[in-house]
């Protein structure tokens, strides 16, 4: 069935694409959806009495959507442009006090790091590392290890953890519920910030976003969706403690009197006018990816991509995989012995092969999805 997903995706059609945790290609349909969402509030009329039901219709139904996939109810989830802006938002409107400790994982996207390292600065906030980025064995090893360095560097300042759900870099997969129950039971119960950047429509998500207090993913990236939409969940305690950080009227329960009181739920978060058009195509693409099979079964095939991809990097001369097992999801990370990362995309970009490089580890990175064929991974083997 992944053939038919993978005709609706015309990028494809012209190159050899190994870049989904980047972004990925837009298919037809939810072109097609978005285009027709413009037409409708256009002919509707925008910004008349009959345009706004279409508006509630088309944002309450992806919010019940994404709700399902992230298994929280629809009222923890906010609508964000980005991850970094899932993450950032409910961030710092937490209830900081000089001294707090954040524990940011080594593999955290420069974004995610910048936004704490400001927060640290204003706030008078210790910052701590929680090294992860050497851990490339097994899950069980991996899983151990993160829980016994989680609890030799958690102090009684700390009051955050900051963990990717999929390191983006080294493609390993992190016990977000295993630390969330680690978390629990640390005297001051520390919030959970992860980046599920690399998780919306990779991996099954729903245990991990339940149980973290800050669960950011975006939709255009492994869902296939537009960019510019994201959405967070975030737990019962954060919408009790949290404050709006970036105001807007959607953060109003009455957003005609700027003296009114803000959400009690998770809108408190979002702030103003979105791309209602945007949220059609999201809510499409995850149609059509559901349409594939559950999120269990499209990760089987993603794996099964990887796999393929991670054995034949294993026997080739020149190259060594990050992982010392086969990727759980669909990022394969690997160092090219002779030639700079940089230079192999480029090389690689004039035959049509799309992947990407990066800076810390300075490597590179090919993404599988349900639509990665054997043969296109055969081409990329090849042409390493």
């Amino acid at each position: 069935m992944a053939a038919d997903f993978r005709a609706l995706l015309p990028a494809l059609a012209n190159k050899t694409y190994f870049n989904y945790g980047g972004q990925g290609p837009l298919p037809t349909p939810s072109l097609q959806a978005i285009t027709g969402a413009w037409v409708q509030i256009q002919e509707l009329g925008p910004f008349t009495g009959a345009v706004w039901p279409f508006i509630e219709q088309t944002t309450g139904r992806l919010r019940q959507h994404l709700a399902r996939w992230f298994g929280v109810p629809p009222h923890r989830l906010a609508f964000t442009e980005n991850v970094t802006s899932g993450c950032v938002l409910p961030l710092w409107g937490l209830p900081w006090q000089p001294g707090d400790e954040l524990l940011i994982g080594d593999c955290e996207h420069p974004g995610v790091v910048a936004a704490c390292r400001e927060l640290a600065r204003r706030q008078g906030l210790q910052l701590a590392t929680l090294p992860v980025a050497d851990l490339r064995g097994s899950a069980a090893e991996t899983d151990a290890l993160v829980l016994e360095r989680l609890e030799q560097r958690l102090t009684p300042a700390t009051r955050l953890v900051v963990l990717s759900h999929l390191l983006w870099n080294t493609g390993q997969l992190m016990p977000i519920s295993a630390v969330a129950q680690a978390l629990a039971v640390h005297s001051r119960h520390p919030w959970l910030l992860v980046d599920g950047a690399q998780s919306l429509g990779c991996i099954p998500l729903a245990q991990a976003a339940a149980a973290a207090d800050i669960y950011a993913c975006t939709g255009h990236k492994w869902c296939c969706g537009p960019e510019g939409l994201g959405a967070v969940a975030l737990s019962e305690r954060v919408l009790e403690q949290a404050q709006p950080t970036l105001i807007g009227w959607r953060s109003l329960r009455s957003e005609a009197s700027g003296s009114s009181g803000f959400h009690r739920d998770s809108r408190r978060f979002e702030v103003a006018t979105s791309c209602v058009p945007l949220y059609a195509g999201l809510e499409q693409s995850l149609q059509l990816l559901e349409a594939e099979g559950s999120a269990e079964a499209r990760l089987a095939g993603i794996q099964r991509r990887s796999q393929r991809l991670w054995q034949g990097l294993q026997a080739h001369p020149r190259v060594r995989p990050l992982l010392k097992e086969a990727p759980p999801a669909g990022l394969v990370s690997f160092e090219l012995e002779g030639e700079v990362p940089e230079a192999t995309v480029t090389r690689l970009g004039q035959q049509a092969i799309w992947l990407r490089s990066l800076d810390e580890p300075h490597c590179l990175r090919a993404c599988t999805h349900i639509t990665t064929t054997d043969a296109e991974i055969d081409q990329l083997l090849g042409s390493l």
